[in-house]
């Protein structure tokens, strides 16, 4: 499987943060606030879509890594969004910086690991 991949490719995904994206709900937390699993998936989707596009028919990528920090709360009703940015690529891992904001501040940063997969030869692993 060749990549046609380069490092510095970049994504950004954002949401308006609801009640059902607070710490509270999801059972992280007893706070209100955006919940740290919900920008950790924020992060992933930037990830992820920043190489979707550009990977060969029937491959996908998989998340195996998360090391972020969670530096600032966000209350309901902001906008939150976070970016991604391809770091390294070897063979078929990909390395990601990825970081997240509010309206207000920086409120995540970190790094996100990938691996390019076959779906078809992953799903068939599974059975």
């Amino acid at each position: 499987m060749e990549l046609k991949l380069s490092v510095g490719l970049k994504c950004n995904e954002e949401k308006t943060v609801t009640i059902d994206d607070t710490a509270k709900v999801f059972g992280s937390g007893a706070a209100e606030v955006f919940a740290t699993p919900m920008m950790i998936g924020l992060m992933e989707a930037a990830s992820m879509n920043a190489v979707k596009e550009l990977l060969p028919k029937g491959c996908s990528t998989v998340g195996t890594q998360v090391n972020v920090k969670h530096m600032s709360a966000t209350r309901v009703g902001k906008k939150v969004w976070a970016e991604a940015e391809l770091m390294e690529i070897d063979r078929k891992r990909l390395v990601f910086k990825v970081t997240a904001y509010d309206e207000d501040k920086k409120i995540g940063e970190g790094t996100h690991e990938r691996f390019v997969i076959d779906d078809e030869k992953f799903m068939s692993r599974l059975k």
